[in-house]
């Protein structure tokens, strides 16, 4: 497998009540379960692409509060034809308020099972299991997350 381009996503962890944000995507012919984000595109700040991802996603501005975690080790993409080197920039945020978007209390809460179909929902953190989210890189940082931040 030869790699020969990076796929940057960068990421908002949403905290609120001792829950955390989630979101349930249908994308790429799969059901995923993954934080609120996505890929930066080429002459964007990480922080500028976190800020554009929720407005599109939740229609709501953010408040960048604190970098948490960068990937630190090689990780390929799972998902597309052409293999790339992924790299993960996770940021605590804030959504500022009110909410204006839909959550739900269960996984995958959309009408349709259609490419884009999106969902969000809250979990409590000291709920949240690795095996809960799609991606390597999501279940790496959980523990990182309960140890940061349950005691908030």
């Amino acid at each position: 497998m030869k790699i020969t381009t990076f796929n940057i996503r960068v990421y908002g962890i949403v905290l609120r009540d001792g829950s955390i944000l989630l979101t349930d995507e249908f994308r790429l012919g799969m059901r995923m379960t993954k934080f609120p984000g996505g890929g930066l595109e080429l002459g964007e700040g990480t922080a500028d692409c976190l800020r554009r991802e929720f407005q599109e996603e939740t229609g709501q501005d953010i408040e960048i509060i604190e970098h948490i975690y960068t990937t630190d080790y090689f990780q390929p993409t799972r998902l597309l034809e052409e293999p790339q080197q992924l790299i993960s920039i996770y940021y605590r945020v804030e959504i500022k308020d009110p909410l204006s978007f839909r959550t739900s209390g269960k996984a995958f809460d959309f009408k349709e099972t259609i490419e884009g179909a999106q969902s969000f929902r809250w979990v409590r953190l000291a709920d949240l299991k690795a095996d809960m989210l799609t991606f390597p890189i999501d279940q790496k940082i959980i523990p990182l997350l309960k140890v940061r931040y349950l005691s908030l």
